[in-house]
């Protein structure tokens, strides 16, 4: 006879459930609108139940977006041990961002639109774990800049730029039309690292006009993927 699953992992798979289900109602009644009774209603976790894991509205949205920062960054940080290129880096950190919530759409959601809903201390770890995977973002960038790869520009004007581009996928991405996380994070590195005037019109200042006697800088790269669709952000720093 197979053994009953351990007490503690029958609480942490009702506990995710619970977070799950917490996220979906976030993320279409916004979360002021959400109550735990709708949390309740969408679980088919009693109220009492809700109650026993969780005492309030505010640990619920907590613990989505911990758990999901959290995640996010673990795997980043085992993914670019022992890489010392930055450039590789950088892919590993567009596509370990793009893949994780590319499969958590609604998370993802939850996380751009109630950024300021956390309060206290509940706020102060996350925004903890926020600025770590940031200033990891910041090292790339810098070691891209000192191995002569990135422009002397404001980091993190350069750093947010690229959150810019990740984080509000879901608005946009349709699985059947757009690349995959691997594909869709080389053609934003590219234009990261490049910028989307190819080779031959680097010679083309913006606006049109051109650069008389100029040469293009750009070496040339493969073709970058194409999309379109609205660009946000985490406030991540």
């Amino acid at each position: 006879m197979s053994r009953p699953p351990a007490p503690a992992r029958v609480s942490q798979r009702k506990l995710q459930l619970i977070l799950n289900h917490a996220a979906r109602v976030f993320s279409e009644k916004g979360y002021e609108g959400a109550s735990i009774r709708d949390i309740s209603r969408a679980s088919g976790v009693s109220l009492a139940g809700m109650y026993y894991y969780v005492e309030s509205k505010q640990k619920l949205l907590y613990l989505i977006q911990l758990n999901t920062f959290k995640t996010v960054l673990e795997r980043l940080q085992k993914r670019i041990e022992g890489v010392a290129d930055p450039v590789e880096r950088l892919r590993i950190l567009t596509h370990n961002h793009l893949e994780y919530f590319l499969r958590h759409p609604v998370e993802m959601k939850v996380l751009s639109h109630e950024d300021e809903a956390l309060e206290g201390e509940y706020r102060k770890e996350v925004m903890g774990i926020k600025r770590r995977y940031y200033e990891v973002a910041l090292g790339i960038f810098y070691d891209l800049r000192r191995a002569g790869l990135a422009r002397r520009m404001n980091a993190r004007v350069a750093v947010l730029s690229l959150f810019g581009m990740m984080n509000w996928i879901y608005t946009w991405h349709r699985p059947g039309l757009d690349p995959q996380a691997e594909a869709l994070a080389e053609g934003m590195v590219s234009m990261f690292l490049h910028g989307v005037i190819g080779a031959s019109n680097g010679n083309h200042r913006l606006g049109g006009s051109k650069a008389s006697g100029s040469k293009s800088r750009l070496r040339p790269r493969p073709r970058p993927v194409q999309y379109a669709g609205t660009q946000g952000g985490l406030s991540i720093s």
